[in-house]
């Protein structure tokens, strides 16, 4: 069956490659609604207690990857390693393909049969790889009913799910204490304050506020938190939530709190100035607490969620894991039981830096470190981006609208009602 749908599959990947990055092959789901947002020390693992396979598990499992640090990688293969000496139905093991080539090395795996039975993908690709009908339904065959809801969301579509969260991750406000106390401010917690305290911390070389503003995904995924805050969704941009985010954009950088060169800044760009002493906020997220506490231990520097219009609003990072279709499925499904038990879970969080999908481990797994903690208590408030198998194309108009609005090539109502034109054509609206 793996071949028989490898065959089928392997003309619509074929298209996606040719029309270009971020571009869906699929034609059913394009008018499709929406999914509605927003809603809402190491640990051993030779404490892990052996997973009984499935009465009918059995066979060899391959996982593909796209993970280039050493320290990923060691990871993965140690858990696969105790899976397989805990057992003797299944043998797991691992394949690293390069990012740039994942979409190629599928679409290649499927014109000659030889597809993996798992993949660890980024979770914004998830949807537009399920449309594809690559990924198995594996709705009632995984409980995630303990994982937080965005995480679950990235997985799921026309509420089917096709996947299983891996590791997460969100964003704070990291702040200055200095800065923030030689201006006499306290943190802030609103949109308001956030202003107030940008324009008081900007002196100098020194500016208030900024966050990755490019104009791409990661630009994206920084600017969605205010337009979801107003309690509109990704695709409800030109409506008076969505404008009165971009309209805070303007309130910022006309203020001369937030930089435009942040058009520029990836999120490594923000995190380096921050602690060079030319910021006293930012958003920013998880992976770079490691960085921080290594290279400027002596600095004195906090984290807070988000500031919030109307509600609490996060954006979702991190990755999820996928069945193949017509694959291994039983002993796949039997592997990532396992990979996600509480034990095996925690060391992979601990060896990678994510936070746990399951809300129920994640609790529990910062025990004693503030720092971490906000990053958990923002989880429940972290959105997914999309899901929809286009939403690269959406991802680019708004990337483009705030990037106008920041540099004064557009106001925010034309760059909202531009923005709204493209992803009503794209959601069929």
């Amino acid at each position: 069956m793996k071949k028989v749908l490898a065959t089928l599959l392997a003309g619509a990947l074929a298209a996606s490659m040719l029309i270009g990055c971020g571009a869906s092959a699929s034609t059913d789901s394009s008018a499709a609604a929406p999914a509605a947002e927003p809603q809402a020390q190491e640990t051993a693992t030779e404490a892990s207690e052996p997973v009984a396979a499935a009465a009918d598990a059995a066979g060899d499992v391959t996982i593909w990857y796209y993970w280039e640090t050493a320290g990923h990688q060691e990871a993965l293969n140690h858990i696969i390693e105790e899976f397989n000496n805990q057992q003797d139905s299944i043998t797991v093991q691992a394949k690293y393909v390069p990012f740039a080539d994942f979409k190629k090395q599928l679409s290649v795996g499927a014109s000659a049969g030889e597809l993996p039975d798992i993949v660890i993908l980024d979770n914004p690709d998830h949807a537009s790889y399920a449309a594809m009908g690559i990924f198995a339904d594996i709705t009632d065959r995984f409980d995630v009913s303990n994982y937080f809801p965005g995480p679950v969301n990235s997985c799921t579509l026309d509420g089917r799910l096709y996947g299983v969260p891996f590791g997460s991750n969100d964003l704070v406000l990291f702040y200055n204490e200095d800065m923030l106390a030689e201006a006499g401010c306290e943190v802030p917690t609103t949109w308001d304050e956030l202003l107030d305290v940008a324009k008081k911390t900007t002196k100098g070389n020194v500016y208030g506020f900024a966050h990755s503003a490019l104009q791409n995904e990661e630009g994206t995924f920084n600017f969605l938190p205010w337009v979801w805050s107003t309690g509109q969704t990704s695709y409800e941009i030109d409506s008076e939530g969505g404008i009165k985010a971009m309209n805070f954009m303007k309130e910022l950088v006309d203020s001369g709190a937030f930089p435009k060169e942040a058009i520029n800044w990836t999120q490594g760009d923000t995190m380096n100035q921050f602690i060079s002493g030319n910021l006293a906020m930012m958003i920013n997220g998880t992976w770079q607490i490691p960085t921080m506490r290594q290279e400027v231990p002596d600095m004195h520097w906090n984290v807070a969620m988000i500031p919030q219009d109307k509600q609490q609003a996060s954006g979702l990072g991190g990755e999820n894991y996928a069945v193949i279709a017509g694959g291994n499925e039983e002993a796949a499904i039997a592997f990532l039981q396992y990979a996600t038990s509480k034990d095996t879970c925690l060391y992979m969080m601990e060896k990678m830096g994510y936070i746990s999908s399951d809300s129920t481990i994640a609790a529990n797994q910062f025990d004693g470190d503030p720092v971490y903690q906000v990053f958990v208590d923002e989880m429940q408030y972290a959105n997914a981006r999309g899901p929809l198998p286009e939403w690269p194309d959406i991802s680019d108009a708004i990337s483009l609208a705030f990037n106008k609005v920041i540099t004064g090539d557009s106001t925010p109502e034309d760059a909202a009602a531009e923005a709204q034109a493209t992803i009503d054509s794209i959601i069929g609206n």
